[in-house]
């Protein structure tokens, strides 16, 4: 990332939070040994959106983010990475 003086400091904290964002999507289905395919049945949805998701490609919708909370019993801070221990749902 290439900062200038015109990036402000929202820039910088989002790409912050992009870089570890899609990664604990795919680290958590993996936790859990979930194909893309078994958790795309799980979820309802089309296998090339949550990829897509997955990749970073599209922001994943705030009700997703809430299932996969509840599915993979973390925090929806865990996901968004912004904090580094899980802190299962109570």
């Amino acid at each position: 990332m290439c900062i200038n003086a015109v990036t402000s400091v929202y820039e910088i904290i989002l790409y912050d939070i992009n870089m570890q964002y899609y990664p604990r999507l795919r680290d958590l289905r993996e936790d859990m040994d979930y194909t893309q395919d078994r958790l795309v049945k799980i979820l309802n949805m089309h296998k090339t959106t949550y990829t897509n998701y997955e990749q970073g490609k599209r922001e994943p919708p705030f009700e997703l983010i809430i299932k996969l909370a509840k599915l993979y019993n973390v925090s929806i801070d865990y996901i968004a990475g912004i904090i580094d221990e899980p802190k299962p749902i109570k």
